[in-house]
């Protein structure tokens, strides 16, 4: 299978959402796209039909992300594919609200291994395909942040808030650190998105209660976050790293 015309691109947690929404559209702009999943590979595999039937060049991988046998396998599957050229470090949990002091020891090494690791881990392995530094041609590394990390998220999901704190900090120290090797580095810090991430959360509902109180009056979609990954991956954005992009409706910050 050969790769598409402007190489190959791992988006992890693509089987849904941000990242199936990113796949898609990636597909649709040239990539060759690794479509990884934890889990749902029938979600996964629906993702890469859905660009093979538009003529583009995809394939599920499954992979957990804080495993770095894992990663391996996942860009593996990329170098069969082609030459890499960029990574999406989206893939991403978050938990039932509670309260720091109501948190398992079993839920924190969770949120951070898949959050945080699992997002260091995965730039490790596309760094030493891309750097100059190791005989790469340069790309792009897009994270996802999130709203959480500017309001901490109090009562709810303050481990996933530090989670993403620690992911804008990443984004900023590893965007000087090979800037000169011809990646970028950037992110991309989603407000409220109407995805089913909310109802893994246990909040099903959250989605249609903020939306009225937002400056736009409504949520954003999984598109519209895509749309500002693909613009950070693209040549467009030639002379940017070390920044994030807030996708929010007019507010950074969301309750």
């Amino acid at each position: 299978m050969a790769a598409g015309a402007k190489g190959v691109l791992v988006v992890t947690g693509g089987s849904r959402g941000i990242g199936a929404a990113t796949c898609l559209l990636a597909a649709e702009r040239g990539y060759a796209v690794v479509v990884n999943y934890a889990e749902s590979v029938t979600a996964a595999e629906h993702v890469a039909a859905q660009i093979h039937a538009r003529g583009g060049v995809a394939v599920a991988v499954r992979g957990d992300v804080s495993l770095e046998e894992d990663v391996e396998h996942i860009f593996a599957a990329a170098d069969r594919l082609g030459t890499l050229v960029g990574l999406v470090n989206n893939a991403g949990v978050i938990d039932v609200a509670a309260r720091v002091d109501e948190m398992s020891i079993e839920r924190l090494t969770r949120m951070f291994s898949i959050n945080v690791i699992g997002s260091l881990l995965c730039a490790k392995a596309a760094i030493r395909r891309m750097s100059s530094r190791h005989g790469g041609k340069g790309g792009s590394i897009v994270n996802l942040s999130s709203a959480a990390s500017k309001l901490g998220s109090p009562g709810f999901y303050v481990d996933y808030a530090a989670a993403k704190g620690a992911i804008d900090t990443f984004t900023v120290g590893l965007a000087l650190e090979v800037a000169a090797e011809g990646i970028r580095v950037n992110a991309v810090r989603p407000g409220i998105i109407d995805t089913d991430i909310h109802a893994s959360g246990g909040e099903p509902d959250r989605v249609a209660r903020i939306a009225p109180t937002l400056p736009m009056a409504r949520a954003g979609t999984a598109e519209e976050v895509a749309r500002a990954i693909l613009w950070l991956l693209s040549d467009e954005a030639s002379y940017t790293t070390g920044t994030t992009i807030a996708v929010s409706g007019g507010r950074a910050i969301v309750p």
